[in-house]
């Protein structure tokens, strides 16, 4: 396979000649034909915010449309499933968020069988890549992690946060984080990102960690008040907002980040097609920009750099999945 990283954050890629180049040197993915991308989540969610922009670049980059079919259910696992017994024929693709590394080990954990296998999966390309937030209504109480942190030890049980599901990308760094605290908060999970939020802005929930691309239109509106990311340096947008780790909580480091997959069965060439207009729709400037202003930057990794991503990340992931065990 021809490898190649780019790390692109909001710039254009030096693409107008690369993809002048590509576009001579193979013949044109999928052949003018309808690609679906499959989100496993509803509407509103980080998953959802990633791909539609890049959707729409790849679009203009195949000639073809790229309909994103959102197919929520069990944290993201019905359409990671889906994208996996699909055929390798290049014209259905995920759009899937960093839980799909831990979802068939969650299913074991809790003694079913796995909806599907990583190595179902072919990566293409990393899209985005964010800490998650934790974020509290702006009338709450806690002004700050500790004062959280602090409430929840006084109550057990009381406090409650959503997710987009068990082990989603959501739950997954909330139980990290208390965890690490030694503290119970009440769990309250939906299918997808999207209505977690809600359920946060509604008052149904008090908290919720989510990345940041959903909720930073609503801390910066003053809607809701961030108290700690979980990214190994601050975000740029919330430069007043510390790490998990500087708040004490150096274990509590996740990144939820959005790549492109297909199925496993798609043959060596046509993943290389697939992986070059990927590339070609991460130059795409009206991409980069949607991607900023909802608040995810484009955070692009494909080829050798992304494959090796994936086995680091599951490598630190899922050990974690199986501290945290099984919940109800």
């Amino acid at each position: 396979m021809l490898v190649r990283r780019r790390l692109l954050a909001g710039v254009a890629v030096a693409g107008g000649v690369a993809s002048g180049g590509l576009q001579a040197q193979m013949p044109p993915w999928p052949g003018g034909r309808s690609v679906t991308m499959v989100v496993g989540f509803p509407p509103g969610g980080q998953a959802d915010v990633s791909g539609r922009p890049f959707a729409a670049a790849l679009e203009r980059v195949i000639g073809a449309p790229v309909p994103v079919v959102n197919r929520p259910g069990a944290s993201g696992g019905l359409g990671n499933a889906f994208v996996a017994r699909a055929p390798g024929d290049g014209l259905t693709v995920l759009m899937a968020l960093s839980s799909m590394l831990i979802l068939p080990e969650a299913d074991r954990i809790h003694g079913r069988v796995a909806q599907y296998e990583i190595d179902q999966l072919a990566p293409i390309a990393r899209v985005t890549a964010d800490p998650t937030v934790l974020v509290v209504p702006a009338a709450s109480p806690w002004r700050n992690l500790g004062e959280l942190v602090a409430d929840a030890k006084r109550r057990p049980g009381a406090i409650s946060y959503s997710s987009a599901g068990n082990f989603s990308a959501l739950h997954t760094p909330m139980a990290m984080f208390t965890a690490a605290a030694g503290i119970d908060m009440l769990h309250v999970p939906f299918q997808g990102g999207g209505p977690a939020l809600t359920a946060l802005l509604g008052g149904t929930v008090q908290a919720l960690a989510s990345g940041t691309g959903p909720v930073m239109q609503h801390i910066q509106a003053g809607r809701l008040r961030a108290l700690a990311t979980t990214g190994a340096t601050r975000v740029p947008g919330l430069p007043d907002v510390p790490t998990m780790a500087e708040a004490g909580y150096p274990d509590v480091l996740y990144l939820i980040w959005a790549g492109l997959f297909v199925p496993a069965s798609t043959p060596a060439a046509l993943r290389e097609q697939i992986r070059a207009a990927a590339a070609r729709a991460a130059g795409d400037v009206d991409a980069q920009r949607a991607l900023t202003t909802a608040g995810s930057p484009l955070a692009y990794l494909d080829g050798a750099a992304f494959e090796a991503f994936i086995r680091q990340d599951a490598a630190r992931l899922i050990p974690a999945v199986r501290r945290i065990g099984r919940v109800e």
